[in-house]
């Protein structure tokens, strides 16, 4: 009896030694996580998983670290793992989608995204409903960036490259020489410094990049990125917490990022100052001061902010004080993060998130301002700025031509690389409309650029004064269509090809024919329509008879007849998607009249409405057969003008 008292005893506590070590291993992992330092976080989650404790939730963590880490090859394969768990939270859906993303593996990371959406997950129905729309006009939009070799990367991380008074700077965490490494747990590399050119001619083979920035920006830790005001006097650049040889940490354990401002002294950066509005409870970094230096916008995750990191500025006083700190609000922030921001000589703000509708992982934006210069809107720049990966810290000259970013994509030389870019800037057309016979300004005429294969580009209001303004790209074709009630419409040629890249402008005037007045006017009531297949835009061959009768009316009998195409679907199906199909249903009716030579000035108008003009009540409300779907599915023509 007491021996098998002795080995149950024996067993409980080898058990309890076993479960001790178990929680130990767990506590360790999750101190390491906690602390950022994911590459021995994620050995001590494969460890837990491969003995089989805790699997689930190191499973979860796990691919946690390889998402920080910006792996998503690797993030992928657990993140699938984790969302086939039961009662996962929903975010996992969001994380493995944008991991899917991060390989390229569009169509599965929209299947995830609207599953996070349809279990609560707040994001905007548009980032997975016209994603695939986005995707197509991304990849088939003409360039104007166009990436150039550069020769100064190392096997480590380098971005931040920015240039001022003939200097490069940039931060790398290159440094190998020191006896010993200090390495950032987060990935294992040395920790970042500044560095600077030592020549001023920056495309020479023979330019050194191997300089650390002279005086007492760089330190023990994490230094840069940076940017400098317009005097050349002050630089302002980002730091883990440390000044006067003191890392400071918050009740977490962690240091968080500050500002921190330097002064020009003896061709030194020296006097280091803390910003009087960062803390150590949250990060502030990656400052950027605006056109007249007068603003310092940076990225922060303070208390109050939207979501993630949110981009801020502060005014920079004429006595050297700071304002409050400003979110800039939406759309700028979303509730992921918005990073990396910088501002060229003529205001636009650039920057990275991963918030907005993007490629992949972080994507390079630009803001959107109105005429009241509000911040309305932004717009991706594409490929080959963007890439599925991360791309951020974008730079761009004051010429407006060249620039740097960094990105993490494949082809690389280290974790991050900088890229050089050249960029084709777009040409502005401009000029006034003119009335032919009166010979004065034409006020609020509707200008549309129209490219070679007859599709819209832009269509715009000129102004009081009858003057118009565009951008279009070079070395291309368009024709511009000019409208105007009470005028001829007329449709011109216009041309960028063969224009001087030092030519930023180009101008065209416009002469509209007032129309006389109409002796008699003729009702026409027996147009139409014409009807489609269930999910079709292609127009049927028993529907052609009435388009050619159409065409002969419009051709022989009405030669000044004017019309406008609009166009149905029924009511299955998402209202979005029966919209977006009643538009092709326009576009073909149109291509089809075109075909047959109408001119396309006679057709005033071609458009979509989806289910909103249903002809009975098959709303999905009431049971209806085919035969009442059928007759939503249609084209009908309005004449608006005919003599």
């Amino acid at each position: 009896m007491k021996l098998k008292n002795h080995i149950l005893a024996c067993l409980l506590s080898i058990i309890a030694f076993i479960g001790h070590a178990q929680d130990g291993t767990l506590k360790k992992a999750d101190n390491l996580f906690n602390k950022y330092a994911f590459v021995d976080a994620a050995e001590a989650y494969k460890e837990l998983i491969a003995k089989g404790n805790y699997a689930d939730y190191a499973t979860r963590r796990l691919a946690d670290c390889y998402a920080y880490m910006r792996k998503p090859e690797s993030a992928v394969v657990y993140y699938e793992k984790v969302v086939q768990q039961e009662n996962v939270p929903i975010e996992y859906y969001y994380n493995y989608a944008q991991a899917l993303r991060g390989v390229k593996n569009y169509k599965e990371s929209r299947v995830w995204l609207e599953k996070f959406y349809n279990a609560g997950g707040k994001i905007e129905e548009t980032k997975f409903s016209k994603d695939g729309e986005f995707l197509n006009s991304i990849f088939n939009a003409r360039h104007q960036y166009f990436l150039k070799d550069i020769k100064f990367n190392s096997k480590f991380s380098d971005f931040g490259a920015y240039e001022k008074d003939g200097k490069l700077y940039f931060v790398s965490s290159r440094d190998e020489g020191v006896a010993i490494k200090r390495l950032y747990g987060w990935d294992k590399e040395p920790f970042l410094d500044v560095y600077v050119s030592d020549e001023k001619a920056l495309d020479t083979v023979n330019a050194d990049y191997s300089f650390k920035l002279e005086g007492q920006v760089n330190s023990v830790y994490h230094d840069g990125p940076i940017t400098i005001s317009n005097d050349g006097k002050t630089m302002y650049f980002s730091r883990t917490n440390f000044i006067k040889n003191t890392l400071s940490r918050d009740d977490s354990g962690v240091s968080n990022l500050k500002i921190y401002k330097a002064s020009l002294i003896d061709n030194e950066w020296t006097n280091i100052e803390e910003l009087p509005f960062n803390s150590n409870t949250y990060s502030n970094g990656h400052p950027a001061l605006n056109e007249d230096s007068g603003k310092l916008y940076f990225a922060s995750n303070m208390p109050g902010g939207i979501g993630g990191t949110d981009l801020y500025y502060v005014e920079i006083n004429e006595d050297g004080s700071y304002g409050k700190p400003q979110n800039l609000g939406m759309p700028i922030n979303t509730r992921k993060n918005e990073r990396f921001p910088f501002i060229n000589n003529e205001g636009t703000l650039f920057f990275s998130s991963d918030g907005h509708q993007g490629l992949g992982l972080l994507d390079v934006f630009a803001a959107v301002r109105d005429e009241s210069n509000n911040m309305i809107n932004v717009v991706n720049l594409g490929v080959p700025i963007n890439s599925s990966k991360d791309d951020f810290s974008f730079f761009m000259n004051d010429d407006g031509l060249n620039g740097y970013f960094a990105s993490n994509r494949a082809g690389g030389l280290g974790s991050d690389d900088i890229y050089g870019f050249s960029r084709i800037s777009r040409i502005k057309l401009e000029g006034t409309i003119y009335d032919a016979i009166k010979n004065i300004p034409v006020p609020n005429a509707i200008v549309t650029l129209i490219d070679v294969d007859g599709n819209e580009v832009a269509s715009f209001e000129a102004d009081e004064n009858g003057r118009y303004e565009m951008n279009i790209d070079r070395d291309t074709d368009y024709s511009v269509q000019v409208k105007k009630d009470g005028f001829l419409n007329t449709n011109t040629p216009v041309t960028s090809k063969g224009i001087d890249a030092t030519v930023s402008s180009i101008s065209v005037d416009f002469s509209l024919e007032p129309i006389a007045p109409i002796e008699e006017e003729v009702v026409i009531t027996d147009l139409g329509p014409i009807y489609f297949n269930f999910d079709s835009a292609a127009i049927r061959n028993q529907e052609t008879s009435e388009l050619v009768r159409i065409v002969d009316l419009m051709q022989n009998t009405y030669p000044s007849m004017t019309i406008e195409i609009q166009s149905h679907s029924d009511s299955r199906g998402p209202a979005s998607y029966n919209l977006i199909l009643s538009e092709k249903r326009a576009k073909s009716t149109y291509n089809y009249l075109i075909s047959k030579g109408i001119n396309p000035d006679r057709i005033v108008a071609q458009k979509g409405f989806g289910e909103q003009n249903l002809v009975n009540g098959c709303d999905g409300t009431i049971r209806c057969s085919e035969a009442d779907h059928a007759l939503n599915r249609r084209t009908n023509f309005i004449v608006v003008k005919v003599k």
